[in-house]
């Protein structure tokens, strides 16, 4: 567990770091490393937060991550893609962060953010203010679509798995129909949904909002691929009634064609 004190004491060491390595610029700390997500922080949460070069200077200075604080108790650092990061340290927190200038970053979305460091020009503002707009507009729930998708992924997934593509199936039904699942259930029941929903990933803290359908879902994943899509698609058909846009016709035939 990170202890209140040493989660600060890292904010502010990766603050120091980026205001002394040369060419880095900016510092955005997101979600529940912000001020205004510091509420929703237990024993599980990491640092996520954007660390941004001078333009132009991201492929140079990626290389170097000597900044990140008490880098004497980093056990394991890693690349996930071009700019993404991930560091663990000897007690097993967790940062997981863009390294970038801001034109590499010009499709970040963001919420809750708290910058720690910026240039004179504002660029770490601007950024944040751009990202955060974007977030809004890609905030609008499409239930209907959602649950077309379930659907689809599900044929798909349950096809694959029969065939023998167990790994490959089961991703379709385990990943993408729940992710489709859970953004249908939000948009469906749109009012249910509190302020701890993340307006980024639906499914994060989805059981806080329903709890009912939350466990449903993971009971459902729990169990073998196959059995896993039907108790999905039985989640999906309880939205069912009294929604006339929800697709009737192609939930008889997905479950014709599975012998559900």
């Amino acid at each position: 567990m990170t202890a209140p004190e040493r989660f600060e004491e890292l904010s502010r060491g990766l603050a120091e770091g980026v205001r002394t390595r040369d060419g880095l610029i900016g510092l955005v700390l997101l979600g529940s490393s912000s001020d205004e997500g510091r509420h929703r922080r237990d024993e599980w949460s990491d640092h996520d937060f954007f660390a941004l070069t001078a333009a132009g200077r991201g492929a140079q200075l990626r290389p170097d991550l000597s900044w990140l604080p008490d880098r004497d108790r980093v056990v394991l650092t890693a690349r996930e893609g071009e700019i993404g990061f991930v560091a663990v340290y000897d007690d097993a927190h967790v940062f997981e962060f863009a390294y970038s200038d801001a034109e590499e970053l010009a499709g970040a979305v963001a919420g809750e953010a708290t910058i720690l460091v910026d240039d004179a020009h504002g660029t770490t503002a601007g950024l944040v203010e751009r990202a955060r707009a974007r977030a809004s507009a890609a905030d609008g729930l499409d239930a209907v679509n959602d649950a077309k998708l379930v659907l689809v992924k599900l044929l798909i997934g349950t096809g694959r798995v029969r065939r023998g593509e167990v790994l490959n199936g089961g991703m379709f039904i385990r990943q993408w129909a729940v992710g489709h699942l859970v953004s249908a259930v939000r948009g469906r029941l749109a009012d249910s949904s509190t302020s701890l929903r993340d307006r980024i990933d639906p499914v994060r803290r989805f059981e806080r909002d329903f709890p009912e359908l939350g466990a449903r879902i993971a009971d459902a994943v729990a169990q073998p691929a196959d059995d896993a899509a039907r108790a999905l698609f039985q989640v999906l058909r309880g939205l069912e009634d009294g929604w006339a846009e929800f697709p009737s016709r192609a939930a008889d035939v997905v479950a014709k064609r599975l012998s559900w």
